[in-house]
């Protein structure tokens, strides 16, 4: 039997989001039946909302920054039960046979891997939905535990911005005395700041705003580089082994290539799109120096993130807000009006 939800929903790129009454599936027997109890508002909502990448699936329920408590887990379910505090995030199915599902990179799945909404579930070809609503069923596979030592509200943006960041600071072995940069302050960045510092790494802010010192310091941020002043950025030439950028709309990347370190990466995270600029391969060239790009995290990468913040205390920066406030929200994020990512109290849905 299919299970009625309530959640908030846009029917086109100019409706606000709106109550929607849908149907959730049936739960098979790996299914994990998720009560929804706080969803973080990320960007990516907004673009699938507004239709900013053409590929939107009306109508559209957002929300991939999930926490939640199982109600109920179907019979072959062995690793969660009624009452357990769980995560959902940008994934909640892959082909699990490709090589990058083998290597336990699900984001990279060939088949392309089952969104947790704006996609279509294969099995049943019906749509999938996402947080901004009651309840979920999502396969045991891709349900992550929380750690009850987290704040559950400042847990939630861990599933997106969180493994967005911690991703690449993994992949290129970020560690005691690395000297990481971030590029852009916002949800992600702020993220970026808490994990390279937890990591014990050489911590640098790079703004194009005055102004931001104390809270860079605050997050972690051992130094603050303003791009737009040529002699703050000639100080730091050849410094950083990782640039993390997370600014989430076209710009021009050659300025920071000179930052970088031999053999050093600039990893782009926030945009997804053509640049505005060519990149000038001069200092890639005589540096041995990369651009790269990363997205999210597979599962097992993700359950160590949430392990790893849970061991040392570390959450979202958060502004709560009910889910009637939501269309107010995706306003005040576009004018980046948020320190530093706003998390719905899905008990608002509620009642």
């Amino acid at each position: 039997m299919t299970m009625k939800v309530l959640g908030y929903a846009t029917h086109s790129p100019t409706d606000a989001l709106a109550p929607f009454h849908f149907e959730r599936r049936e739960p098979r027997p790996r299914d994990v039946v998720i009560e929804i109890l706080y969803c973080g508002v990320c960007h990516s909502d907004l673009h699938i909302a507004r239709n900013d990448w053409r590929n939107t699936i009306y109508p559209a329920v957002p929300g991939h920054e999930i926490i939640g408590r199982v109600v109920s887990v179907g019979p072959e379910v062995a690793r969660f039960k009624a009452g357990d505090t769980v995560g959902v995030g940008c994934m909640v199915d892959s082909c699990q046979q490709c090589a990058a599902c083998g290597q336990g990179l699900e984001q990279y799945c060939e088949a392309s891997s089952i969104l947790t909404y704006n996609s279509v579930d294969p099995h049943d070809q019906m749509p999938t939905y996402g947080g901004y609503s009651q309840k979920i069923v999502v396969t045991d596979q891709f349900v992550l535990k929380i750690s009850d030592s987290l704040d559950l509200a400042g847990a939630a943006p861990l599933l997106c911005a969180g493994i967005t960041t911690w991703s690449p600071l993994r992949h290129w072995k970020v560690g005691k005395g690395s000297k990481v940069a971030v590029v852009g302050l916002g949800g992600l960045g702020h993220m970026a700041l808490k994990l390279a510092k937890a990591l014990e790494a050489e911590v640098t802010l790079f703004t194009r705003s005055p102004g931001k010192e104390q809270d860079a310091r605050r997050l972690g941020a051992d130094r603050i580089v303003l791009s737009t002043d040529a002699e703050q950025m000639k100080a730091v030439k050849n410094r950083f082994e990782l640039i993390i950028d997370t600014v989430p709309y076209a710009h021009d990347l050659n300025p920071y290539l000179p930052t970088l370190a031999l053999n050093g990466t600039l990893v782009l995270v926030g945009y997804l799109g053509d640049l505005e600029d060519m990149l000038n391969t001069l200092p890639l060239i005589l540096g041995r120096k990369s651009v790269a790009g990363s997205v999210i995290g597979g599962i097992a990468e993700t359950q160590e993130m949430l392990d790893f913040c849970g061991q040392h205390g570390i959450a979202s920066d958060i502004e709560l807000i009910n889910m009637q406030e939501i269309n107010a929200a995706y306003e005040r994020m576009l004018k980046s009006d948020v320190k530093y990512r706003f998390v719905i109290d899905m008990a608002s849905l509620r009642g």
